[in-house]
């Protein structure tokens, strides 16, 4: 046998591993590598630096739960069935998912972090799973981290520090550095590398919870940024205006303006988690280049969605501005691969959705006809990516085709049109200017295309009508937007599991 043939051969029997790392809430500009001078990611930035950035990565439904089924089968909002948060909506039994897939493929697959499935020891196609679900124990399983916390002598303390899940105040954490969930899931994860079965190729999905709040940094991560400049929440007329759309009049109103001092100390902690994560993902890199398949491996890094921080007057996640929908999203190919340019940028527009075929593709695994999204290695392009949050008068619906974004909110009908090319912070609303209305109508064609179920009651004869805006009322946050309690004794089993607490 000649040496190419052997190579060829070779070649034909090589199986790269994954590296999957996904964060929650993080904003796709919050990175060096993006240009964020304040924030300090110099292990993301290098991965970014040797693989494909995806700057024009979104999430279409940007909120956990939604994504998430987004992520895990390949599919859109409209084919696994969530647009809303359904915290009791098993994953779709007749869907094969990202896991189920690499297993039946003949991958070792393990999940550290959170899932965010139900119920919650669902594996949802996982040989293993080692969960971190923020204290959701009372959903119909055991949580490992809250285990773990249990055997180092403090059952039930994940949350004595005091802070909400989905609001903005601020701590550093109040257990010893290595009971942070954060070095957790790392610690986990790089045991699972460890103890991988050496005779076939493994896939690492490893969630990260933060930096969604609670926001409780280490100190010593919150004390690198105490005297740095951070800065300030983008502020826009129309955001100000007095005809705001109710589900983000509704936001300013629940989530009230931070003075400067406190927003400025708040956004220094949110940052300061980031940083803890990205360094502890060079440990999770470490222990593959010390176990010597560094170079067999893929490694994809994205985000569930981002977050407002306060950029016109919103916080938290379910919106389709830049600082909610725009993902992290970066691909780097192994070693030997030269499908991929380290150090590129590939602008084609792209989605969650888009995950799940990318690297079955690369790994040469046939993908499921179920899945809706598109590999991004290959030639195919979209021209225009649809997104779709909540439904009824907090709905809002997206339509970008990468420069221009459409919005839509249905209670009142209103618009906003960006030109993201020239405003990418998203200041000026272009819905009624002039020069710009051949743009809106094509987008509004094009995401009148997409409208499905209920939303059908809001278009009348081919124009988009909405639906009346009730009054608006601030709302009553009795459960301060799903405050968490002490974990010991151990939480009943809700009698309610589909109930929706908080509202980030």
């Amino acid at each position: 046998m000649s040496d190419n043939t052997e190579k060829s051969a070779s070649e034909r029997a090589f199986r790269p591993h994954v590296l999957f790392i996904c964060v929650d809430q993080w904003p796709g500009h919050l990175f060096g590598f993006a240009g964020n001078q304040s924030i300090e990611t110099p292990t993301i930035d290098n991965l970014a630096h040797s693989g494909v950035h995806f700057p024009n990565a979104y999430s279409e439904c940007p909120i956990c739960i939604p994504a998430r089924r987004t992520l895990m089968t390949g599919t859109a909002p409209k084919t696994h069935g969530d647009r809303i948060f359904q915290p009791s909506l098993p994953m779709p039994p007749d869907m094969p998912t990202l896991a189920s897939t690499f297993v039946k493929a003949g991958y070792q697959t393990s999940a550290t972090g959170k899932l965010h499935v139900y119920p919650t020891r669902d594996r949802i196609g996982f040989e293993e799973t080692f969960i971190a679900e923020e204290g959701r124990s009372h959903l119909g399983g055991v949580d490992d981290y809250e285990i773990y916390l249990a055997e180092k002598g403090q059952a039930g303390q994940q949350f004595m520090h005091g802070m909400s899940n989905n609001e903005y105040s601020w701590r550093t954490w109040h257990l010893p550095e290595n009971l942070h969930v954060t070095n957790w899931i790392t610690q986990t994860a790089a045991k699972n590398i460890r103890r991988r079965d050496p005779t076939r190729p493994s896939f690492w999905y490893v969630s990260y919870t933060q930096p969604h709040p609670p926001i409780v940094p280490l100190t010593s991560y919150f004390e690198r940024y105490r005297t740095r400049t951070v800065g300030k929440p983008l502020e826009s007329e129309w955001s100000n205006a007095e005809d705001l759309p109710y589900a983000l009049a509704l936001n300013q109103r629940l989530k009230q303006p931070l003075p400067p001092e406190q927003y400025d100390d708040m956004r220094r902690a949110f940052y300061a988690q980031c940083t803890h994560i990205d360094h502890q993902i060079r440990l999770l890199i470490g222990s593959l280049r010390e176990e010597g398949v560094l170079d067999d491996t893929i490694i994809v890094f994205t985000s569930d969605h981002g977050d407002m921080l306060g950029d016109h007057g919103m916080y938290a996640k379910r919106y389709f501005y830049q600082g909610s929908a725009q993902i992290p999203l970066i691909l780097v190919d192994y070693a030997r691969s030269k499908r991929l340019q380290p150090g590129s940028t590939d602008q084609r527009l792209v989605g969650l959705q888009d995950i799940m075929p990318t690297l079955l593709t690369m790994c040469d695994i046939a993908v499921p006809e179920s899945c809706d999204g598109i590999s991004m290695v290959g030639e195919q392009r979209r021209n225009a990516l649809y997104g779709e949050s909540l439904e009824g008068v907090q709905a809002s619906r997206m339509l970008t085709d990468g420069r221009f974004k459409l919005i839509w909110y249905p209670a009142g009908n209103h618009f906003q049109l960006f030109d993201l090319q020239s405003d990418p912070g998203e200041m000026k609303n272009l819905n009624t200017h002039q020069d710009f209305q051949e743009v809106l109508s094509r987008l509004k064609q094009l995401l009148m295309q997409e409208l499905y179920g209920s939303d059908l009651e809001w278009i009348n004869n081919g124009t988009f009508v909405g639906c009346e805006a009730p009054e608006l009322t601030t709302p009553v946050n009795r459960g301060l937007s799903g405050q968490r309690g002490i974990h010991f004794p151990p939480l009943a089993t809700s009698s309610d599991p589909g109930q929706v607490v908080g509202f980030g």
